[in-house]
Order: C-alpha cells, then sequence, then structure tokens
C-alpha cells in the first residue's frame, strides 16, 4: 500500500500537441435569407455585433419605441429597416428567421406570431417558463415545418466548445463528473428588472450551465437534482446572489457551484473528467480561459480563438441557419432545450423546498 494515501503529486507527463478539433461556429454554405430582431433591449447590441463580424444580412429591427433600434442599425445595419410593431416586421416576406431577445414573459406570443407567419425563430433563454408551453411551441413549430432554436452561447463559447467537442469525440472516455466553480461579480443587475427576477441565479443565469450539463452528459437522463440559493453577506441586490446545485445521474455526478457578487479574485473553472482522461477550463473570467485535456499520452493546451460573446452569439445563429440549410433539426433545438430547462426547473423547485427534485417532477420556474 502506498504511504501518501494518494495525495503527492502525480507523475510529471509531457507536453504534446493538442487534438485539432471543430470547435468554432459553423458557417452556412450559402445562406441568403434576411434576419429580423425583435427586442432592442442591452443584449440585442451583442448579438448585432456577432452577426456583422459573421456577415448574416439583418434587415429589420423591431423595439417598442423607435430610438433604440434607430440607434443599434446606425452603428451595425445602417440599411435595416425600423419597426415598433413586431406584426409589421413579420409582413416582409425578405425575413426568414426572426431573432426574438426580448424577456421571457413577453416572448411566447412572439413565437406564437412568428410561427405563424412563416419564419424560422432564435428565441432567446431562457426559453419559456414552463414546459408544457415549451412543448406546444415545440409542436407548433413542427407543424409548420419551421425551425424553433434557443440562444443557449455558451455551448459555442470557445473554452465550452472545445471541451463538448472533446467528449463527443471520445477523448476522455466516458464523463464519470462535471465540476462547476464559477466566482463573478453581477452586481450591474441594481436597478434593472433583473432585480426582480426570482432565482436569477439558478434560472436566468445557471441555465447556460444547466444546458452545457445536459450536453455534456446528453447520454443519459438525470435522476434529481439537489439545490440552494442564498444571500451573500452585505449584499445590497434582491435576489440570492449564492448558489449551488448537485445533479445525479446512474453513474455519473455534476455539481455547480456560483458566487454571484466575487468582487475580487473572480474565477471560472470547469472540470470534467472521464474513464481515460480530464478536462479542464480555468481563468478569471469567462473571456479569458487556458483549457488543458489530460490523458495518459500527455498534457495538451489548446490555443483557442474568440470569445463567448463573439462566438457565442454568432454559433447560436449559424447553428440554426445551417440546420435550415441542411434540412435538420439545429443542436440548440428548443425542443433539446426542454432537457436544459427540467434541470434548472428541478435546481430551483429544489431550493425552495430543500428537498431533492426529479426533473421530471419540476414542469415550471417556481413562481409562475
Amino acid at each position: 500500500m502506498s504511504d501518501d494515501y494518494g495525495l503527492a503529486a502525480q507523475t510529471a507527463l509531457a507536453d504534446i500537441p493538442a487534438p485539432v478539433l471543430d470547435y468554432r461556429p459553423p458557417r452556412p454554405r450559402d445562406w441568403r435569407g434576411g434576419i429580423g430582431l425583435i427586442g432592442c433591449g442591452g443584449i440585442a447590441g451583442h448579438h448585432l455585433a456577432a452577426y456583422q463580424r459573421a456577415g448574416f444580412p439583418v434587415v429589420a429591427l423591431c423595439g417598442r419605441e423607435a430610438a433604440k433600434p434607430q440607434a443599434l442599425a446606425a452603428k451595425y445595419f445602417p440599411a435595416a429597416a425600423i419597426f415598433t410593431d413586431h406584426r409589421e416586421l413579420l409582413r416582409r416576406p425578405d425575413i426568414a428567421v426572426v431573432d426574438i431577445t426580448t424577456h421571457a414573459r413577453e416572448r411566447v406570443v412572439l413565437i406564437e406570431d412568428a410561427l405563424a407567419a412563416g419564419k424560422h425563430v432564435l428565441s432567446q433563454k431562457p426559453f419559456v417558463l414552463d414546459l408544457d408551453t415549451g412543448e406546444r411551441l415545440v409542436a407548433l413549430a413542427a407543424a409548420r415545418g419551421l425551425q424553433l432554436a434557443v440562444n443557449q452561447n455558451g455551448r459555442w463559447a470557445p473554452h465550452f466548445r472545445w471541451l463538448l467537442q472533446a467528449v463527443r469525440t471520445g477523448l476522455i472516455g466516458p464523463v464519470g463528473s462535471l465540476g462547476i466553480a464559477m466566482n463573478w461579480d453581477h452586481s450591474w443587475i441594481a436597478g434593472t428588472p433583473f432585480e426582480d427576477v426570482r432565482h436569477l441565479i439558478l434560472g436566468d443565469f445557471g441555465i447556460h450551465w444547466f444546458d452545457l450539463t445536459a450536453a455534456l452528459l446528453a447520454s443519459r437522463p438525470a435522476r434529481r437534482v439537489f439545490a440552494s440559493a442564498t444571500r451573500a453577506p452585505g449584499q445590497s441586490v434582491r435576489p440570492p446572489m449564492v448558489a449551488q446545485a448537485a445533479v445525479e445521474f446512474d453513474d455519473a455526478q455534476a455539481s455547480l457551484t456560483f458566487h454571484g457578487l466575487s468582487s475580487f479574485g473572480q474565477s471560472d473553472r470547469t472540470v470534467v473528467v472521464g474513464a481515460r482522461g480530464t478536462l479542464i477550463s480555468a481563468g478569471p473570467s469567462l473571456s479569458e480561459q487556458q483549457v488543458t485535456l489530460y490523458t495518459a499520452d500527455g498534457i495538451a493546451r489548446p490555443l483557442l480563438e474568440g470569445t463567448w460573446f463573439t462566438s457565442g452569439f454568432e454559433g447560436a445563429m449559424a447553428e440554426l441557419l445551417c440546420a435550415i440549410e441542411d434540412r435538420r433539426e439545429p443542436e440548440n433545438s428548443a425542443r433539446a432545450n426542454l432537457a436544459s430547462l427540467a434541470l434548472c426547473f428541478a435546481a430551483m423547485a429544489s431550493a425552495e423546498s430543500g428537498q431533492p427534485v426529479a426533473p421530471s417532477e419540476a414542469r415550471r420556474w417556481p413562481g409562475q
């Protein structure tokens, strides 16, 4: 028996070239259809910056008042038409895809109207506030032969995309555990509508990480989720800013911890342990990450290009456009996203009850 109880440093591994993985956003072959954006709040500019860089044709913007879409158009797409009534935008025959960036409560009617007008839809996350509504919208899109996707842009953040592709290509074997630890400053919500969002961290923010959990462990269903949320010492914003969740699978587990008021020493770390290797992505922010792959062959550190708020938004839209061209369901389809939402809803329900909750038992955002 070893006398170090496994606490000594592992034998040094040699540095090896990083495997070449297709982590960049996909590219449509010959996309020509127009894109219309409905909802010109704070996140819309990030969408438009990504579309401008990718060369996607945004031809119309819609906001409640003309000033915001006019300002965004002037910065990103000067030739875009401006609307204050989304129904007028939807009547344009040159628009094939609608990007809906409004808050969740406002989106359902907009998605319904867009599908009724024969438009493919990219919905902002979280897709819906209850699974019954989500299933109805998925069925409505399918009945009309349209694609309905969700802007889970984290899947195309360079570091997360590389992790996903490494797992999907079998580089580390079957995944046994996933650990996510986020320490960042989310205090920007003070005085905004986000301060009124119940379970802001586990829900509105955490949906990205529940979606990644579902993607990394896609081959098996989750059994139950045990979660909690609390206020940080001295916090002034209303929602609990500290939260955690444990997700149980038959032969794996995932742990997610969030501290949304980390003023100093911010960090973001993801660890994926498989039967034949380990993946680690770590850095001071979501835009500054170093990915490392550990296997018996050695240690690989890929040099990745892009950032979450450029590559992520580009990837979510590009995957939808490619799926339309290929007549297939996009990876970020609303149907697939229901599994991610079920994990998220179960976590919020568990935080409310103090008991583990099976995803099949949580059908809606608590309080909705």
